[in-house]
């Protein structure tokens, strides 16, 4: 009965999400009030569970990185990149997002997908305002690479430390079976963006002109501040890289990272958390709540034990099912507790089907990572960069959204089948 309830609330709520006339925010609460009201959870498993409860690490990076980027907003900085990108591109609309998207990229591998759209995307509204581009073609470019290049590494996409953890794999593990990959898919996407976005590529001759005029060291208002800030950015970026000797999380890295920088600097607390997205944090704890509850109530393991008992305990289909059944069900809910679920299953068939068992753990992190692209809710930066968007007062849809992101996903995955296959089975 538990399990029912839960499943009429989550497809209730994700109704609502797709037809976008009700506030994201406002809809992620009610199903999460639901979902206590009815008994499906309750608050100890909601707010205190690390199985089926809100993912606390996740909200507190997104705070502690956000409090970051409110700080480096102030010295300039992001006009200075923007300047800096339009010019290099030469004010070249697919030049400049093609510059962005490797940026985008290689920074989600470094930092993880959601950090690298916090520093992003202030970059992209401004560069956007000078050339007189719209900026939404740019911004869903720019998730859909940092979900890509989030794939390279351990700390690149919070499912990957999921899956390190319970695999035991390292950095360098996925650095060298992830990584060269993610490099083609990052070209391909390149070149996918020339057609899913060519309406969106108009020079403006003009613009471009007066952009090229303009020096972007002049943009810099606080250089005292901006290297007190980026020091302790690159302390946070360090710690990232290091988790696997350090063994701080991300959560705690970002806000140690934001507390110092509020000590060493004369930025009142009030204004830096003024710019804290309170809205996209909230919907990630209800949404969270939700899939907390099919977490829960045992649907997400009915659905990987399916997924599990359909490979006929042989390798290769269940790395192509891993593969594709994982980039669907993330679609559907934030790959984050989908990969939690998912990591005791592939355990144990790893431990039963006989052959290379890294190649599951291959195919899950692929299938996750991306498949986040393929909806507005199947990762976390998405999330995030569509909260910027609409505060910014360019609203994302979630089929605006969708509608690339789902293409993209499917030539990735598709893409990435035949190089599982032929590296390890």
């Amino acid at each position: 009965m538990d399990a029912t309830l839960a499943v009429a609330v989550f497809i209730g709520a994700y109704v609502f999400l797709v037809a976008d006339r009700v506030d994201r925010t406002k809809v992620a609460l009610v199903g999460a009030g639901l979902m206590l009201l009815l008994h499906v959870t309750d608050s100890g498993s909601a707010f205190f569970s690390p199985e089926s409860g809100i993912e606390w690490d996740v909200i507190f990076l997104l705070l502690g990185m956000m409090v970051i980027v409110s700080v480096l907003r102030r010295t300039g900085v992001f006009e200075y990149v923007a300047i800096w990108c339009a010019k290099r591109s030469r004010g070249k609309p697919y030049q400049l997002m093609v510059l962005l998207v490797v940026l985008t990229g290689a920074a989600s591998a470094m930092l993880d997908n959601v950090t690298t759209i916090l520093l992003i995307a202030p970059v992209t509204f401004l560069v956007c305002d000078r050339l007189a581009l719209q900026p939404v073609p740019f911004l869903i470019a720019e998730v859909l690479a940092s979900n890509i290049g989030g794939a390279a590494t351990l700390v690149g996409d919070p499912p990957n430390i999921i899956i390190a953890s319970r695999a035991d794999l390292s950095f360098n593990d996925f650095l060298v079976n992830m990584a060269p990959w993610v490099v083609v898919l990052m070209a391909v996407l390149c070149l996918m963006c020339r057609f899913l976005f060519r309406s969106a590529f108009v020079f403006d001759a003009e613009r471009a002109e007066a952009v090229m005029a303009l020096d972007e060291r002049e943009a810099i208002k606080d250089r005292g501040l901006l290297v007190k800030s980026l020091v302790v950015l690159a302390l946070v970026v360090a710690a990232f890289v290091l988790h696997p000797v350090l063994h701080y999380e991300p959560s705690v890295v970002a806000l140690l990272g934001a507390g110092l920088l509020m000590l060493i600097t004369d930025v009142e607390v009030g204004d830096a958390l003024a710019d804290v997205e309170w809205s996209t944090l909230v919907f990630f704890g209800g949404l969270f709540v939700m899939v907390g509850a099919l977490v829960e109530t045992g649907v997400v393991a009915d659905m990987s034990e399916t997924l599990a008992d359909a490979t006929d305990g042989k390798l290769g289909l269940a790395s192509m099912t891993l593969l594709g059944g994982s980039a669907v069900l993330s679609a559907i809910v934030d790959n984050i507790p989908y990969v939690a679920t998912m990591s005791p299953v592939v355990l144990g068939l790893a431990s039963t089907i006989p052959g290379d068992d890294h190649a599951l753990w291959w195919s899950l992190a692929f299938g996750a990572d991306l498949g986040g692209n393929a909806t507005a809710v199947g990762a976390s930066a998405n999330v995030v960069m569509i909260g910027l968007a609409r505060r910014a007062g360019h609203p994302i849809g979630f089929w605006e959204f969708t509608k690339y992101g789902l293409v993209v996903t499917v030539v990735t995955v598709a893409l990435t089948a035949p190089y599982i296959w032929l590296r390890y089975l």
